[in-house]
Formats: C-alpha cells, structure tokens, sequence
C-alpha cells in the first residue's frame, strides 16, 4: 500500500503541474487573439476555435495514445507528452500570426495525453475500494492547478499576454524532469498486451465504448456531463468580461476560486460521500447540484453572486469519480488504457461540440439586434443537458446496479 500511496503522490504532482501550465493561459487568451483584431464577434467566434481544435486533436490522438500505454506502458506515454507540451508552449510564445498559434495548439492536442494515461495509471493502481478515491485524485489536481493557473495568468498577463506562455513551457518542462526522475511504471510486462491498428481509429474506440454494455448508459452520461462542464473554458472567460465587466485579473482570480472549491470538494468530500451514499447515489447527487448550478450562473445578476454558486457548484465533484468508478470495475487490467483512452476521445469529441454550441449560444444573444440579450444562454444550455443526463441516469439505473451487484 506505501508502494501505491507513493504512485498516487507522484501522479497527483504530474496532474497539478500540467494544470497549472494550462490554467495560465485562460485569462490571457482574448487578449492574444486581440493582437489580430479587435472585433468582439470575431474574438468569441476564435476563442471558441482554439479550444475546439485542441479538443479535436485530443479526439484523435487520446485513443492512440491509451492503446500505445496498454503495449508500451505509461511512464513513456506520459512523459513524451509533457515533453511535447514544454516545447508547443514555447512555440505558441513566438507565434506572430494566428495560423501559428492555431498550428501550436495542434501540436498541444496532439501530444495531450496526460488526463488519458494518467486515468490508465490510477486504473492500474486501483482496486474496488480506492478506485473512486483514486480518480478523485485527479480532478483534485486539476483544481490545484486552477487555483494556481489562473491567478498566477491573470498576474502575467500584465506584463504581456505572451508571458503565461512562457511560464507555462517552464512548468511543462519541469513537469518532464520530474517524471523522468521519480515517476515509476505502473503497468509490467506481463499484463501488456499487443495493440492492433484498427484499435487506434478514434472513431472505432468510441464505437467500442458505445457498443451495448452493463455500464454503456454511464457512458452517455460521462459524455453529456464532460459536455455541459465545458461551457466553463468556453464562455466563463467571455461571460465574465461581458455581463460583469471583468479584467483578466478578476477572471483569474474568479477561476482560481472555483479550482479552490473544486479541489476541496475532491480532497475532502468525495471519498467520504461515494463511501457512505455509494457510486450510484453519488452521481445522482453530482447531476442534481450541475444542473442547478448551470442555471444559477446564467441567472446570476452581479459578479458577486458567481461566487456562492461556485460553492454549491463545487458538490457536483462527486460525479466524474463516480461515473469513471462504475465503468472502470467493468473493465479488465489490461485496457484500461484503451478504455480510459476511448473516454478521452469522448470527451474530446464533446470539447470539440462545446465551442459550437456554446459560442453560437453567448453569440446569438449577445450580438447586436439580438432578439433577447441574455449572457447567461450558454449556461442556460449546459444546464438543460445535465437535466438530460440526469433523467437518463434515472431511466438507466436497474441495469448497473445488478452489474455491479453481481461482482
């Protein structure tokens, strides 16, 4: 077990740091696209394309890059994608035209295997009871590193919107030395396994994690929640600048807070609240607190009032645990990366449809003429849709619970 608590450390501290690489950027990106025109339309409509095209990416190499794990282990995987990020970082830096920058965060979703792998890492190293916990770990880190990112972004933006970049190359870079140094393998020899081609299409690995299954309905559910979660990178930024009349100083501390309360919830909460309502119960829970949360952002009527709904927003961390938990005890050892790659590529797929629905959405009702003006409509949407997943959970409940049951 101090083998495996060990692991879980040097994980969590490959996670944060990477997170932090990318939260320095969010409050920047605006202002960067500023360089090339000053058109609000045109900056929502391109903010929206540079996160799209990074998700797309992601789409089609996560699955790649899960199989690639399950034959060559997780160490290499992990670290050539931390190199490949330090590098990307650097070559968005000096980017002078918005083709280069829209080559460079090609480049940064090629090589962004970090969250696919590192969920194949937490797999191998978890068994029924740590497994939830396990993965919590993760979003944890993710909230740390937005606690840190977005302040520390906002900060450097002011001494130019190319300074993040280069902050985040040197943690990157970091990030790689210190794998390289310390991070062990997760994954022996003797439960790797020969990947054939045609599991690396992106489109087949989603068709294999969509085939009818015990556990297929947790899959949709992954998809919409990971689909709704996305209006945050897509609109907050946009939102908060617009309704509120934010500076890049208040959106990075605004981020920061919401990664505060994101972590707590996955340090403090979620072990405590899947082991006393269970998995099932868990995510029911985490549904009902994201819809209600979507719909109080976009009602929201003065910046101050965003932060209690972060709060209670907080309490929906107990869902992706709880959903990546379900599915992953269906799963055997040895393709928990194709799986963890096959729900990466998913949520990639649901990143790239954010950008479309959410920036037409705060588009349409922001642009002039419109027919109503409301800001708040992209997280209007994202509430609708966890009202969605939420009604399929209730619908798709029977099924798992004898599955998981029976094991």
């Amino acid at each position: 077990m101090n083998g495996r608590a060990a692991a879980v450390r040097f994980i969590f501290v490959t996670i944060l740091l990477d997170a932090v690489g990318l939260g320095l950027l969010i409050p920047v990106f605006p202002d960067v696209l500023r360089r090339f025109s000053t058109d609000p339309t045109f900056v929502s409509e391109r903010f929206g394309w540079f996160i799209g095209v990074y998700a797309l990416m992601q789409f089609v190499a996560s699955p790649i890059l899960g199989s690639l794990s399950d034959r060559f282990g997780r160490r290499p995987i992990l670290l050539s994608s931390l190199l490949g990020a330090a590098l990307d970082y650097q070559f968005m830096a000096f980017a002078s035209t918005l083709p280069l920058l829209f080559v460079g965060r090609v480049i940064s979703g090629l090589t962004g295997a970090t969250l696919t792998v590192a969920s194949s890492y937490m797999a191998d190293i978890s068994d029924h009871e740590t497994r939830a916990g396990n993965f919590a770990m993760i979003g944890a880190a993710w909230g740390l590193g937005f606690i840190v990112g977005p302040l520390v972004g906002g900060l450097l933006g002011s001494f130019g919107p190319r300074v993040p970049f280069y902050a985040a190359a040197a943690l990157n870079g970091l990030n790689f030395l210190y794998g390289l140094l310390v991070l062990p393998e997760s994954l022996p020899a003797s439960r790797r396994r020969a990947v054939a081609w045609r599991e690396l299409n992106p489109l087949a690995a989603i068709a294999r994690v969509l085939k009818p299954s015990a556990f297929v309905a947790f899959v949709w559910i992954y998809f919409l929640v990971f689909l709704a979660h996305q209006v945050h990178p897509v609109n907050w930024t946009l939102y908060t600048e617009t309704k509120f009349h934010w500076t890049p100083r208040q959106v990075g501390l605004s981020l920061s807070f919401v990664g505060m309360m994101m972590a707590l919830s996955q340090t403090q909460l979620t072990k405590r609240v899947v082991r006393t309502l269970g998995e099932h119960r868990a995510l029911t829970l985490g549904l009902s607190v994201y819809a209600i949360s979507f719909a109080g952002f976009a009602l929201a009527w003065a910046g101050w009032v965003m932060y209690p709904i972060v709060v209670v927003f907080s309490l929906a961390g107990v869902t992706t645990p709880a959903i990546q938990s379900i599915i992953g005890r269906h799963t055997p050892p040895d393709r928990q990366g194709e799986l963890q790659g096959s729900l990466v590529a998913l949520a990639s797929l649901a990143s790239l449809l954010a950008p479309i629905v959410f920036t037409r959405l705060f588009v349409h009702f922001t642009r002039p003429g419109a027919p109503v003006y409301f800001p708040g409509a992209a997280y209007a949407g994202a509430s609708l849709i966890c009202v969605a997943a939420f009604a399929l959970r209730l619908l798709a409940a029977p099924a798992p619970l004898k599955a998981a049951a029976g094991r």
